[in-house]
């Protein structure tokens, strides 16, 4: 690629190659290939007049330049926006829009003659007007009809400077506004997309698991029990509830059966279908995920619908005010200076950035949290509850010993288990799929379909004998699977403090693999840190044995520990929680967790969490790292904090702006540019981070830096 250098200075860097360089469909193919690397940190690329403006590190620069001379545009395939691109296009568009405003101003200003400024304000002031009036015809008395009466007193009374400058703050608040929206929609739409990185494709009869980027238009996939449906298509065979609430915010599943219509991002709440594929990109499902969570009156918080409330309730008393003061004082000059200041529009305004603000800043912190209303249930909870496994526990357990019993070997065993256990991703079954990779062991697909079964477990049928893998309370007493007293103390011997999964081939037990699952390093710190901000009970729920949960309840100080729980009891006692006063959060991560996390306040499904898991969560954390629980309870507080602040500011602030304009001491233009300037200025103020660097890093990066 050609090009000059325009701008050259230490980390900055911009070149121009030209208008007809590249088009606008080859943007994002240059940004990413720019962005790949290594010393870069921001790249903004614009096909108009073919310019790269580069953000690097020290001693990056001649690579840079390097790659570019040697850049073929031409070869570049046209990729979909990335959310980093489009991140990079709106920051861009933002300051462009804002630079033109700016310019506008300072032309109206200081070059345009008097009367052209004044016919420009008069058509800019039609726009405002008329919104009032057709608000105020539809039976609203909202923020709309104030700013148009405002700009309208100030037209009647020929005060174009005050209406000019009304328009003008409008203008930028607005901006601001569309600003903050769209950078949050980017960035959650990245942290929302369907990320699977492998698929069971059905060919020629039999499932096998391949690259999600393999998969075809026509291919046929299989999606079982609690996993999320990667495509959109249409059911092949099968039948099965789906959890389609991410596209519709409807909280029932829908039967799916041959010939229904599937969508990318839905799960598979009980059954199995095998979809033969449509689409494979997910915009759409995303999309519709976005609008929910930025529409839905039921995401919202309850601080930002009573403040809207607030808001427009507020508009009929500035009427009332700017009536009694002309009416008492007979000078429309008072009167006009008290209509210029009203409280709805920054309350209106602030406290809704401030939460989606809030919300982006959870996703910067890898946390996706689906509507304002969750972050707030995160603040005023008293109680928190986990799941022991995949939850507390390492995200990584490890097989360590296998007890085969009867005529199989421990490969036997281990071989069968894997075989099983592959078909439903959680930490535990990614243990014991490791463990036969580790031995060397290959499993072929010789039983019949699997099938989760919610109490706690998987069947299937091996060699014609009805085959389980899972806890010793579905395989004993769902199963009626009968285990001697020898084996049992062979286990007890055995198996020690480890957490233990039975596998039974027909009516006997054919072997235990016993699951090392220590505490995550961070676990017993971030447990006293919620203690200390205001959590009072920390419960751990398992279906694991009396013996390994109380051992790790006593390792990280919970409070209540109650073992071999099975799901209905786990969302049975949630509801306990609820029904004694309690405000709960549910963290879990399995299939199993599911109800227990829809019963609660709010829930977070941690970053490995089966899909199922995920779609009911609230909240979503994206690395396996519990200290972002703490992040987030610092977050949630500290939005809730600045709501309150910028409340009291508001009031006292305005209050003193009307009692300027009531005794004549600020003119309306005055009145109406303090007014206006706070406004944007306290928007401004609730876009900024809630949490310093420190205060958001794991303990033990905050610990180094200490040191």
């Amino acid at each position: 690629m050609k090009f000059k250098i325009v701008y050259d200075k230490p980390s900055r860097l911009r070149v121009r190659a030209g208008g007809f360089a590249f088009d606008s469909s080859k943007e994002c193919a240059i940004f990413n290939a720019i962005r790949e690397l290594e010393g870069v940190s921001s790249v903004q690329v614009h096909a108009e007049n073919g310019g790269i403006l580069i953000g690097y590190k020290e001693g990056s620069r001649e690579q840079i330049l390097n790659f570019l001379s040697e850049l073929d545009t031409r070869k570049l395939e046209d990729v979909p926006p990335s959310a980093e691109f489009q991140i990079s296009q709106i920051d861009h568009d933002f300051y462009s829009k804002l630079s033109q405003i700016l310019l506008f101003r300072v032309i109206k200003c200081a070059v345009l003659p008097l009367p052209i400024a004044r016919a420009l304000t008069l058509f800019n002031s039609c726009r405002y007007i008329y919104r009032g009036v057709k608000t105020l015809a539809n039976g609203h008395l909202t923020v709309d009809v104030l700013d148009g009466a405002s700009i309208s007193a100030c037209i009647c009374q020929k005060d174009y400077a005050t209406a000019s400058t009304i328009m003008f703050l409008l203008r930028i608040s607005a901006l601001l506004e569309e600003y903050t929206h769209a950078r949050t929609k980017a960035v959650l739409r990245n942290t929302l997309a369907i990320k699977a990185d492998n698929v069971w494709r059905v060919k020629d009869g039999l499932d096998e698991l391949i690259p999600m980027k393999d998969l075809k238009v026509g291919d046929l996939v299989h999606v079982r029990t609690g996993s999320v449906i990667p495509v959109d298509g249409e059911v092949e065979s099968g039948e099965a509830s789906v959890n389609e609430s991410s596209m519709t915010g409807e909280p029932l599943a829908v039967l799916k059966s041959a010939h229904s219509s599937v969508f990318a991002g839905t799960v598979i709440d009980e059954g199995s279908l095998v979809i033969r594929v449509r689409e494979i990109s997910s915009n759409t499902k995303i999309s519709k995920i976005i609008e929910l969570i930025d529409n839905s009156e039921n995401l919202k918080a309850g601080v930002q619908s009573r403040a809207e409330s607030l808001a427009d309730s507020i508009v009929p008393f500035s009427f009332l005010a700017f009536g009694l003061t002309f009416a008492f004082t007979r000078n429309i000059t008072k009167a006009v200076s008290v209509l210029m200041v009203d409280y709805s529009c920054a309350l209106k305004l602030s406290t809704p950035i401030a939460v989606i603000s809030a919300i982006r800043e959870a996703s910067v912190h890898n946390m996706t949290v689906k509507g304002g209303k969750y972050l707030e249930a995160f603040a005023e909870a008293d109680t928190i509850v986990f799941d022991k496994t995949g939850t507390l526990t390492q995200a990584e357990p490890r097989l360590e010993k296998v007890i085969p019993f009867g005529n199989y070997s421990e490969n036997e065993v281990l071989k069968i288990a894997a075989c099983l256990e592959e078909h439903f991703p959680h930490s535990v079954a990614r243990a014991i799929v490791k463990g036969a990779e580790a031995r060397g062991l290959k499993h072929l697909e010789e039983h019949a379909e699997v099938h989760y079964i919610v109490a706690h477990g998987i069947a299937t049928t091996l060699h014609g004998e009805r085959t389980v893998i899972g806890s010793k309370h579905f395989v004993t007493e769902d199963e009626h699977i009968s285990i001697s007293a020898n084996e049992d103390r062979v286990i007890e011997q055995e198996a020690g403090s480890y957490s233990c999964i039975y596998l039974a081939i027909g009516s006997e037990l054919a072997g235990v693999l016993c699951i090392s699952d220590p505490p995550r390093s961070e676990a017993k710190k971030v447990i006293q840190e919620l203690k200390e901000l205001g959590i009072q009970d920390v419960v751990m729920l398992t279906g694991d044995s009396q013996k390994s949960a109380a051992r790790t309840a006593e390792m990280l100080g919970i409070d209540t520990c109650l073992a071999q729980v099975l799901p209905e009891e786990k969302h049975r006692m949630i509801e306990r929680l609820k029904e004694s006063g309690k405000k709960v959060i549910m963290v879990g991560d399995g299939i199993n967790d599911a109800p227990a996390l829809a019963a609660a306040h709010v829930s977070v499904a941690m970053s490995d969490a089966s899909d199922i898991a995920k779609e009911t969560a609230d909240i979503t954390l994206c690395e396996s790292n519990l200290q972002e629980l703490v992040t987030l309870r610092l977050l949630s507080a500290s939005l809730f904090e600045r709501v309150r602040k910028n409340y009291r500011f508001i009031i006292g602030f305005n209050t003193s702006l009307l009692l300027g304009g009531l005794f004549g001491v600020l003119a309306p233009s005055t009145s109406a540019l303090l007014h206006n300037v706070s406004t944007m200025g306290i928007c401004l103020k609730s876009m900024t981070p809630l949490l310093t660097d420190d205060s958001a890093k794991p303990d033990d990066e905050a610990d180094k830096k200490g040191n």
